[in-house]
Formats: C-alpha cells, structure tokens, sequence
C-alpha cells in the first residue's frame, strides 16, 4: 500500500546519508518512476529531501533536519515493529514481516535492543481467523461488497456488506460495513462468518463511524451482576478489572459488568460451576436454571 512504502521510504532517509532511487525501487518491489513520486509526495508534506546526482550521489534529507531525526527515538521504532509483528499474527500472506524488513534495512541503530512487547492477536483461531482478515483487507481496499453466511444470536442468514473497516475489540475480530438489507452499518463477528466471497464493486459512501455500542451491533451487550467466590477471582480478573469488584460482608465478590451476548455470558458463567451466584438479571438465572435441568437430565 501506498502509505506503508511512504513510511518505510522515509525511514530509511532518515536512518541514511544518502540511497539511490533505483536502491529504494528494489526495495520496494516498485518502479523508479513511482519512487520519483514518492519523494514529491514526501516534498510536499513539508520533508526536505533532495536528489543529488552524480558518482556518490543519492536522495537525502538535507543536513539541518538532521536534528529532527530524534522525531524517532529507538523506542518509537521498537513501537512500530512491535504493532506491525501484532498485525503480522494475522496475516494470511508474509506482508508485514516484509515491511518489516524494510523499515529496518539500514536503520539497526535505532532497532537494537531486545524487544520486549510482544502482541499476539491471532489468539487460538489463527488458521481461520486469517485467511478471513485477509480477504476482508483486500475487499475493502478495492471495494468489494462481500456476501457471507452469519450466526447471530437470534437467527442465521446470508449477509451482503460493503466493508469499511476491521476491529479488534473484546479478545475478538469484528468487520464494520454497510448491511445492503438492512440499510444500516454494523458489527460482525469474525469468528461467526462463514462462506466468504465478493459479489461486485461498490462504490465507498459516509458511513457511521465504527461502534460498539450495543444497539450498533449484531451482538448486543448485556449488563450483569454477579458474587464469585474469592478462591476464583484470578479467573474473574482475566476478563474485568479489579476495580470493578467489591468485596462483600461474607467476603464474596460482587461484580458489575458488562459482556458481549447472552449466550456468551452464560457460557462463561457455567465454567465457574457453583463458584458463582447471579443477581441479574433476570434472564440470565432463568437460562442458568434451564441449563442446569438439561444437564440433570442428561446425566441421570
């Protein structure tokens, strides 16, 4: 993409005295001419790069804007690799690592070190969840309306969308983009999207920025309160601040939150067996109840 090349361009100006536009072109995997452009796009954003031509000659940035170099401290660097090693977790192709490459091409000085933040965001779906990130980056960088196959919490249906944007949110990958049946844009869950295809060009509209507000969503939150046990609040934790318990006279811990769906929350809530007592509301103890008489009848 375009901005990504812009980027690695200008750090390895910023890292060098000097490079050649037909260096930079093998670099990138591009033409001459288009680094040519590159250079003017970077001109006109106000970087004083200049060609010299010539035996030892090259594109710089001038030598007064050399003290502006430290706009990238080693530990900015350390930042940029780190989210695009995040990004790379999911990528279905060898993209990122590329980039990767060639942000650091003759700029160790400012990557040494150990690196020390490590972000997975594949977390245990990677070989599905990939191939969908994938398809859903190339659609929506030309334009393609997407047609798939939804499990909502309600029903399941075939979806036609025009996507807009990819969200990660809530230990979960989400696609943004205008529903073409329900005249509306809305959230998806990755992981509840089956059967992907594009089905034909569309043309980008202003749409809704992107919301997780439960009434914007395919997965409407619910609000909740329950008491744990205190021998499992280590568990409690792993998916809401402590802060939001309060320790109660028998010492249980009562807890006020929110989750994605019902039907989430009460999966959730079964694994703490009998370590848990819901308050409200009121749905969720009568799916608790019912769920425990199916297990009862099951077992006997």
């Amino acid at each position: 993409m375009k901005i990504d090349r812009l980027i690695g361009v200008l750090a390895i100006l910023l890292q060098r005295d000097g490079i050649t536009a037909p260096e930079l072109a093998e670099r990138f995997e591009v033409s001459r001419r288009t680094i040519n452009r590159d250079i003017d796009v970077l001109t006109q954003a106000g970087i004083p790069v200049y060609a010299k031509r010539g035996r030892g000659g090259g594109i710089s940035i001038i030598d007064g804007y050399r003290i502006d170099r430290t706009l990238l401290t080693s530990r900015d660097m350390r930042g940029i690799m780190a989210g695009l090693r995040s990004l790379d977790s999911v990528s279905g192709s060898h993209y990122y690592e590329r980039l990767m490459e060639k942000i650091q091409a003759g700029s160790t000085e400012f990557v040494s070190g150990r690196d020390y933040m490590l972000i997975d965001l594949s977390s245990w779906y990677r070989a599905r969840l990939a191939p969908k990130i994938t398809a859903i980056q190339d659609a929506i960088e030309r334009h393609q309306r997407l047609q798939f196959n939804y499990a909502s919490q309600t029903h399941e249906a075939i979806r036609t969308v025009a996507p807009y944007f990819l969200i990660f949110k809530w230990s979960n990958w989400y696609l943004w983009g205008f529903d073409t049946t329900q005249k509306d844009a809305r959230l998806y869950k990755l992981n509840r999207i089956a059967q992907l295809t594009e089905v034909g060009e569309f043309v980008p509209q202003v749409v809704a920025e992107p919301s997780l507000d439960a009434e914007r969503t395919e997965n409407e939150t619910i609000w909740f309160r329950a008491l744990f046990n205190p021998a499992v609040k280590w568990r409690v934790v792993d998916e809401f601040s402590p802060d939001q318990l309060t320790t109660q006279f028998d010492g249980r811990l009562l807890l006020e939150g929110e989750y994605s769906d019902l039907d989430s929350l009460i999966q959730w809530l079964m694994s703490f067996q009998d370590q848990v007592t819901v308050i409200e509301p009121a749905a969720a103890r009568e799916a608790l109840v019912t769920a425990a008489k199916r297990i009862i009848q099951r077992y006997q």
